[in-house]
Parts: structure tokens; C-alpha cells; sequence
């Protein structure tokens, strides 16, 4: 798929595009949604059929607390609390990538984030932490988890993987990759990595932006259909 064709896209489209993207870049498993926000509320993928078989029509359309505006919450992900608290704390992010990578759910078992030794890993720089196991499947929860998250671009959830936003759905994409690259990253390099600086940082920020796009056209070129 092109940039091109993935700007003529719905919504609900858009969604099944990047939960099949996930889960054959590895990300998702059985396990993982992706919500975008909507004039009315967001649309989000369903528990069934599997991320990498979606199609269109299978996204749920809810409104803005999270319930399913046709009244059927069988097959809603438990978790869609947790996105419509996010969207109405950040009015900037508009895509929800809720990620499952290995790197990722191993890094959530330690007490800290990933420290940031590699270009990619500042794109999700702050990365914040969430220290309760459970799901994030009732109010109190999904609030917790917006306020821990705040304005950064990511959040590891302990026990369950983390989770991506962007001002667009693309940003979100890139930014679950990055996500998961940090936590290898850190990982592989075990205590001998050297954390960026704030300076240094600073400096590599400057190109975000287009590395984010960069990174973006490539995952649509590679996983999309």
C-alpha cells in the first residue's frame, strides 16, 4: 500500500490496516488492539477475528466513554476504558497502538524504563511505567493509566505489554515499533549501554519528525497489503 492510497482510507479501515501491520511485524499476537478517535468517539478493533485477519467491517464503532454505539459489547476488548480515558485527557493524540511485543512485555516486568541508547528509542522518549498487572478494563484503571502516561508518547504496562499514541494513527504505528526497538535495544545491551544525554537527545531530536515518517512509509510498504 502507498501513502497515497492509505490517505483515501476510512477510519475503521485505517484500523484493520495497522492491526494486520502489528501483527506481522510481531507486535500483536492474539493479544492487542489499535483504537483511532473519531468525530463521535473512536473506532477500535474488536477481540475476534485475530489482529492479522481484520477486515473493515469487523472494527467496533464506539462513542466517546467507550461503550459500543450499537448496544453489542460482545466481542468490545475489555480495554477500550482505557482508550476513551486517554483520548479525552489528550485532546492531541488521535491513534492508539496497544502493543504485545516480546521485547516490550519483558521490559514491563522491570520496576524502571528502558534507558535510551539508540537513535529510535527517543522517539517514545519519555517512556512511563504502570505498575498494576491487571487489566485496565474498568474507570478507575484506565484513568490511573492516562495520568501515569501524561503528555509522553508511551507507557509499559507491567504484565501486559505497553502501549503507543500519535496525533495520527501513522505516529502511533511508528511509535509502537520504536517502542519495542528500545526495549530490545536496552535489553541486548545489557548494563554496558550509555544512556543519551540531555544534550545529546536534544541534538538527535531535531530529526524525529522525518525519521517518525521515514519509519511510517516503511511499515506501510512492508507489512500493509
Amino acid at each position: 500500500m502507498t501513502g497515497e492510497g492509505w490517505e483515501g482510507l476510512s477510519a475503521r479501515a485505517r484500523v484493520a490496516v495497522v492491526a494486520r501491520i502489528l501483527a506481522r511485524a510481531g507486535l500483536v499476537h492474539a493479544f492487542g488492539h489499535v483504537s483511532a478517535r473519531t468525530q463521535d468517539g473512536l473506532v477500535i478493533t474488536p477481540v475476534f477475528p485475530p489482529l492479522g485477519a481484520l477486515a473493515e467491517t469487523d472494527v467496533r464503532v464506539l462513542a466517546a466513554d467507550g461503550s459500543p454505539l450499537d448496544g453489542e459489547r460482545r466481542g468490545v476488548p475489555l480495554e477500550a476504558p482505557m482508550h476513551a480515558a486517554i483520548y479525552a485527557a489528550r485532546p492531541d493524540v488521535s491513534g492508539i497502538c496497544r502493543i504485545h511485543g516480546r521485547a516490550a512485555a519483558a521490559w514491563a516486568a522491570r520496576p524502571e524504563p528502558p534507558p535510551l541508547l539508540h537513535g529510535f528509542g527517543g522517539v517514545v522518549e519519555p517512556v512511563a511505567m504502570w505498575p498494576d498487572p491487571d487489566l485496565i478494563a474498568d474507570t478507575t484503571g484506565a484513568t490511573g493509566v492516562a495520568t501515569a502516561l501524561g503528555v509522553g508518547p508511551a507507557i509499559l504496562l507491567r504484565g501486559n505489554g505497553g502501549l503507543a499514541v500519535g496525533r495520527d494513527l501513522a505516529e502511533a504505528t511508528a511509535r509502537a515499533w520504536c517502542l519495542e526497538d528500545r526495549c530490545e535495544v536496552a535489553d541486548r545491551a545489557g548494563g554496558t549501554g550509555v544512556p543519551f544525554s540531555h544534550d545529546e537527545l536534544a541534538r538527535r531530536n531535531r530529526w524525529y519528525d522525518a525519521e517518525t515518517a521515514r519509519l511510517w512509509a516503511w511499515l506501510l510498504a512492508t507489512y500493509a497489503d
